[in-house]
């Protein structure tokens, strides 16, 4: 274009495409990128949940969302930049659509720099194979048990900030504090212990009161089954102290109990929950 011409309504409708298709990548880039980040976070916390997941970090997954969120951000504000002065040129009479694009140059440049690094990050944040295949079989069907709570098995585990026998003794004291009848703790690991045999410290709980659990087995005495109640706090293969114990309305379910005896039950979430604390 020369200095001359006079850019038509055609030019001005291009540089406008043109803006809006970099608003829209910036765009894709900042969705893209508190996705990933998101995911990242989401692994964080998966892997709280799920301690004995060895996997060697998901720290870099924040880092590249954070890094993508950002160059959009950047794409956005330039492509603005861009615009306005294209719009000045062209007011001008200058040829400005002739010219490369040094933002698209260097969006592509960081882009291609940035999927490099996800892709090794990618190959390089695999899980970490067993160390012996005997002891990974063993190791790894003793972490499965230490499950969160399923719909299937009706099992709750929440994670202790004590050891098991600071948590055993919390359970104690406020049994005592609501008059609940302890009527035994069953030390598994010590019995494995006096047969030769190793596990992580594992205590049951068994404890309950006469007439709550009465009233449940008159209505539904299958329930018998699963009174009085327990808690297991153990110990899993990391160390970590997990609080186990039947859902109340898995019970409720399993056993037909109304809706208005289900108090009777439901206090064993109260108790693992200020055990836990």
């Amino acid at each position: 274009m020369s200095a001359e011409t006079q850019a038509s309504p055609r030019d001005y409708l291009a540089v406008e495409r043109t803006f809006l298709a970099w608003i829209r990548t910036g765009l894709a880039l900042m969705g893209l990128g508190f996705v990933l980040a998101r995911f990242g976070i989401f692994l964080q916390e998966f892997t709280l949940m799920r301690p004995s997941e060895a996997v060697r970090s998901y720290g870099l997954s924040l880092v590249f969302g954070t890094c993508l969120i950002l160059l959009g951000v950047m794409v956005c504000m330039l492509s603005l930049s861009r615009y306005l002065r294209m719009i000045k040129d062209l007011k001008e009479g200058k040829d400005t659509l002739g010219r490369p694009s040094k933002m698209a140059v260097s969006a592509a440049i960081l882009l291609a720099a940035l999927g490099i690094a996800m892709a090794i990050y990618l190959i390089w944040a695999k899980p970490a194979p067993a160390k012996q295949e005997g002891q990974g079989q063993v190791q790894s069907h003793t972490q499965e048990a230490f499950v969160a709570t399923t719909a299937d098995n009706g099992i709750v585990q929440i994670p202790s900030k004590h050891s098991v026998q600071e948590t055993v003794a919390k359970v104690e004291t406020i049994l005592a504090a609501k008059n609940v009848r302890l009527f035994a703790i069953v030390d598994h690991s010590g019995e494995a212990e006096k047969v030769g045999m190793k596990m992580p410290n594992t205590k049951l709980l068994i404890f309950g009161n006469p007439k709550a659990g009465t009233l449940l087995m008159l209505t539904s005495p299958t329930v018998a089954l699963d009174l009085p109640l327990k808690i297991l706090v153990a110990e899993d293969p990391t160390g970590k102290v997990w609080i186990s114990y039947n859902a109340p309305d898995y019970l409720q379910k399993r056993h037909n109990l109304p809706a208005e005896l289900l108090p009777n039950i439901a206090v064993i979430e109260m108790l693992a929950a200020k055990a836990a604390e």
